[in-house]
């Protein structure tokens, strides 16, 4: 075998170990209480970040479902030069909260969170939590609509204030499944027996 292929071969082996996450989400991604009862530090986590920012614990569940599925190091895919070789992944996004490089250095900067990680729910849920804060005031989205907070997280605040999910179809309905698990998670969390803490 030629070293030429032998590179190739170990470059595809490495990028695909890699490349949708590999950490565990809770087991049942369908019951908000089964989810918080697994990883009490998730709700811990919703919990600041409501007294924070006052983003409902539902919404932010929500949106990290469809964001990463919960995988603490979840990334978007790589994309391939001629179908076979990875030429890089198709965003900086990573984590819970699947924020861009910028985004979250500008959270960082804005919030004093330079240690911030976006691999720790604490730091993703504080961060969704500052991000939808600001499509409430330039935006006017209420913090407990999950469809609209969704568009605007998706589009960044200038794309969702110009309309651009209209032109995508496919967004629109994907939001609507977040705010329809929005409220199943919330209609779920008000009911589950959770201690306060």
């Amino acid at each position: 075998m030629s070293r030429t292929l032998r590179a190739m071969m170990l470059v595809l082996t490495v990028a695909s170990c890699g490349s949708s996450g590999t950490s565990t989400a809770p087991r049942n991604l369908d019951n908000a209480c089964t989810i918080v009862k697994e990883r009490p530090e998730y709700l811990r986590a919703f919990r600041a970040t409501e007294r924070r920012w006052g983003v409902p614990a539902h919404v932010l569940m929500a949106t990290i479902y469809q964001e990463s599925k919960f995988k603490s190091n979840a990334r978007p895919p790589f994309r391939y030069a001629a179908g076979v070789v990875p030429v890089g992944r198709q965003s900086s996004a990573l984590g819970y909260s699947q924020a861009l490089d910028a985004t979250w250095r500008e959270y960082q900067v804005d919030t004093g969170k330079r240690s911030a990680r976006r691999t720790r729910i604490a730091d993703a849920a504080d961060f969704m939590g500052w991000y939808m804060n600001i499509t409430r005031k330039r935006n006017n989205v209420p913090l407990s609509d999950a469809r609209n907070q969704y568009l605007a997280y998706h589009e960044g605040h200038t794309g969702f204030s110009r309309g651009s999910y209209n032109r995508k179809a496919w967004l629109v309905r994907v939001a609507g499944t977040v705010a329809s698990r929005a409220e199943l998670y919330r209609g779920q969390l008000a009911n589950c027996r959770i201690r306060r803490g």
